[in-house]
């Protein structure tokens, strides 16, 4: 399996394949379920390779670590996960 951190590198540079719409699904452990969230709504600071943030409907900034990503879509399609 690809590792998460190739497969969003991969995702962000690589132009012919990040054309598409991709959607990441973490777990959130406040709602204990899987949210869903675009990609283009997500932001990597360069200097942290172990997490990403995200605004959620407040306006609040989190950090979600890699590690809770679960399942990744392509134009609505998974193409990774890992178990929960």
């Amino acid at each position: 399996m690809t590792p998460i951190h190739e497969l969003l590198n991969r995702i962000r540079w690589d132009q012919d394949f990040g054309q598409d719409d991709f959607e990441i699904g973490y777990h959130d452990r406040r709602r204990s379920g899987i949210i869903r969230v675009p990609v283009r709504e997500i932001f990597f600071d360069p200097a942290d390779h172990f997490s990403f943030e995200l605004f959620d409907r407040e306006g609040v900034l989190h950090s979600i670590p890699l590690h809770r990503i679960k399942q990744v879509f392509r134009d609505g399609e998974l193409i990774w996960h890992r178990e929960h």
